[in-house]
């Protein structure tokens, strides 16, 4: 299983990294309907931090903000559940085939690597804003010598061009 496609049915909900039973039903081949039976049949083993129902404004809100199968898979009556990581690997102990043990691997391999990427640009974010720091302080003073030399040109470019008055002499003796 394709780890970008899976990554791609990974959203932020509630400030958590969650996939929707209705994404999870459709990469454990089952019906949605199947899997949440499953879930509520082993609710123990499900605690709010592994899983909660959106609300409907979260439904809403995010069934418009992002290209998600949204209202063909269920009306406004039934809300999503959103799975954290966590909630995602315990579904391969309530969804006991070969094909839930594979998924969940894949699934947390996905999660694992988008951990990584965010760790990675956060340190790259970091490195960016100290070298953009320093050397903005760096080049603050040639900036600043560039500008007079630029204004001085123009200084004098102006007192060129003024129309002398007073005494010519023409003649060069």
């Amino acid at each position: 299983m394709q780890i970008e496609k899976i990554q791609t049915k990974i959203y932020e909900i509630r400030g958590q990294k969650v996939m929707l039973d209705f994404d999870l039903a459709e990469l454990y081949e089952v019906e949605t309907r199947a899997l949440n039976q499953a879930v509520k049949r082993n609710i123990d083993i499900f605690p709010k931090d592994f899983m909660f129902q959106l609300s409907q404004a979260e439904w809403e809100s995010n069934s418009s903000q992002t290209v998600m199968s949204s209202r063909k898979h269920r009306g406004t009556i039934y809300l999503p559940f959103a799975f954290t990581e966590h909630g995602v690997t315990m579904l391969a102990n309530v969804l006991k085939s070969r094909k839930a043990r594979q998924t969940s691997i894949a699934i947390v391999r996905a999660f694992i690597s988008l951990k990584q990427f965010v760790l990675s640009y956060k340190e790259f974010s970091e490195k960016l804003q100290t070298l953009e720091s320093k050397y903005d302080t760096q080049f603050k003073d040639v900036y600043e010598a560039i500008n007079f030399l630029l204004e001085k040109d123009n200084q004098e470019t102006e007192q060129k061009q003024r129309k002398r008055i007073g005494f010519k002499n023409d003649d060069p003796n």
